[in-house]
């Protein structure tokens, strides 16, 4: 069953296969500001990445000592939440570790979202626990798309990524099958707060940044009155993604980063990989904003 979350200008719908928000919604206007998941794009709309970000080198993951075929950006996004905990304006879900997560991840762990809906902003609280008795390693990201054009005002290129600090972007890349291109980068933005977006960014793929200084970037147009903020707390790394001409963008604070080429250490090696020890647990979180 999704739940709906309803405040007094807003609602909010997340289904539990993926524990995924697939709709965020103006109560005034109506206006959706999440993707439609249309295929002819991209079926996603805000999948959990867990427990890996990007992609494994040759499609195989190490971890004590054992190899594991995991997928790009791990299999949470793909499972199925228990719905925990259901009211007006929360709602909780919960995903732990099964035979069929062992086959692939060798980690006993809990993966909780809480959702909480308050005006038109919407919080997104991670967390991760250790089940085992040993250690565990892991990485999380998030990865929200959100309508651009907001609402129809205006075109892709009329918007921008407004950062809340200075930033001086040096944008990473990753090929086709989102696994890290060693040695490549490219400065985007020097000592500034405004990226103004276009279509050939994204030929290349995702832009990539590491320990980026802002906690909020907001999606906006000077053609409209609509916009989307996006803050993050304990995602260091963020991506910025969108298929070829789609009327979307992806903005994805993560805390990690997908394997190097010819990458062939183990989990624990990877950049940005989480260490939890027996009951411990790691908290981040996504606030989204609309207006």
């Amino acid at each position: 069953m999704n739940a709906i979350l309803n405040s007094e200008s807003a609602t909010v719908e997340i289904r539990p296969l993926g524990a995924e928000l697939i709709s965020f919604k103006d109560k005034e206007s109506g206006r959706e500001y999440m993707w439609s998941g249309d295929a002819e794009f991209w079926t996603g709309r805000s999948p959990v990445l867990f427990p890996i970000v990007g992609s494994v080198y040759d499609g195989v993951m190490r971890a004590e000592g054992g190899e594991y075929a995991l997928k790009n950006h791990g299999f949470a996004r793909n499972r199925e939440f228990r719905l925990v905990e259901a009211e007006e304006t929360r709602a909780v879900f919960h995903l732990c570790a099964d035979d069929e997560t062992l086959a692939i991840y060798p980690y006993k762990f809990a993966l909780t979202l809480t959702y909480t809906l308050e005006g038109s902003s919407l919080r997104i609280q991670y967390r991760v626990d250790n089940d085992d008795d040993k250690n565990i390693y892991f990485q999380l990201g998030t990865h929200p798309a959100f309508n651009c054009p907001i609402g129809g005002d205006g075109d892709f290129e009329d918007y921008v990524l407004e950062f809340n600090q200075e930033e001086s972007l040096e944008r990473f890349f990753v090929t086709g099958g989102n696994i890290q291109i060693p040695d490549k980068s490219e400065t985007v933005l020097e000592k500034g707060t405004v990226l103004p977006l276009t279509r050939a960014q994204f030929e290349e793929g995702a832009m990539i940044f590491r320990d980026v200084k802002s906690d909020r970037v907001t999606l906006k147009s000077e053609k409209s009155k609509h916009s989307v903020s996006v803050s993050s707390e304990n995602f260091p790394y963020l991506g910025v993604w969108q298929p070829k001409n789609a009327p979307f963008l992806c903005i994805e604070p993560w805390h990690g980063l997908a394997d190097a080429d010819k990458f062939e250490g183990e989990l624990k090696d990877k950049e940005l990989a989480v260490e939890l020890a027996p009951g411990e647990y790691f908290e981040a979180a996504l606030v989204i904003e609309i207006k």
